[in-house]
């Protein structure tokens, strides 16, 4: 019991740090929650039969149709990472249009997580390019969609495992659904920052330094690193990405209309 109370209280101990820290979304003085409920999911439970629909504000969005393989150079070391397109389409075809589009080339880390217990590095705020911009305001930024002048936002997708659809625009616990996701926070996991929000993701990304299973159905991962953990392990805050470019697989992204 003592153990899982310490497990518990750690995991608060993080999602309070986060909620303190600013992140990606379509209110830039929104707060930022890149962790959430610190409870595991603990009961496994048949695939829901229906979903909830994609709102069609989102339709027009980039999706990626099967997987991509994109490599990012920090430090002078690559970082390889699968990406999802067929359990996360819209989450993974963004990215990989912000890849295909230098948006991360010079951007910063600007988070890194290890203390009490290993967590996230997070980074991809364009704003990071920048070097004069405050440090203390890195994270409050997004991909601003040259066709718009406005903040691209997707929307929350997290597919449950089994399921034809994944299911947008709410947690899981929102959704009253207990299944476990497609794709998990294992260690190496690539997912997206946001606000309280659901739908306020933009560009900014995390990846997981450990498993972390209360993320589960409360934020979307798309992909994972297949090599080069080691040189994430070694990212400090403020080491900027050298070059990201989608080595495979970019054939299978359909652009945003």
């Amino acid at each position: 019991m003592e153990i899982r109370f310490r497990r518990w209280f750690t995991a608060c101990l993080l999602v309070s740090f986060m909620l303190l820290s600013s992140c990606a979304g379509q209110n830039q003085t929104q707060e930022n929650t890149s962790s959430a409920s610190p409870t595991p999911a603990e009961t496994v439970t048949p695939a829901p039969t229906a979903t909830n629909s994609l709102s069609p504000q989102f339709s027009k969005l980039p999706r990626l149709n099967g997987e991509a393989t994109v490599e990012m150079v920090v430090k002078g070391s690559p970082i390889t990472i699968r990406i999802d397109g067929a359990n996360a389409p819209i989450t993974a075809g963004n990215f990989v249009d912000l890849v295909n589009r230098q948006v991360y080339d010079g951007t910063a880390f600007h988070r890194v997580v290890r203390e009490p217990q290993p967590f996230v590095v997070q980074g991809g705020d364009p704003q990071s390019k920048d070097p004069a911009f405050p440090v203390n305001r890195l994270g409050t930024g997004g991909y601003i969609d040259p066709a718009t002048n406005q903040e691209r936002a997707i929307p929350l997708e997290i597919k449950p495992a089994g399921a034809d659809q994944p299911v947008y625009s709410k947690t899981f616990e929102t959704a009253g659904i207990t299944a476990k996701p497609a794709l998990a926070h294992t260690r190496g996991a690539v997912a997206m920052a946001r606000s309280a929000l659901p739908d306020s993701a933009s560009a900014q990304f995390y990846v997981a330094l450990d498993d972390l299973t209360f993320l589960d159905g409360n934020y979307a991962v798309f992909g994972y690193v297949t090599s080069g953990m080691e040189v994430v392990d070694q990212i400090q805050q403020g080491d900027r990405i050298t070059s990201a470019k989608v080595t495979a697989g970019l054939e299978n992204l359909q652009a945003a209309n």
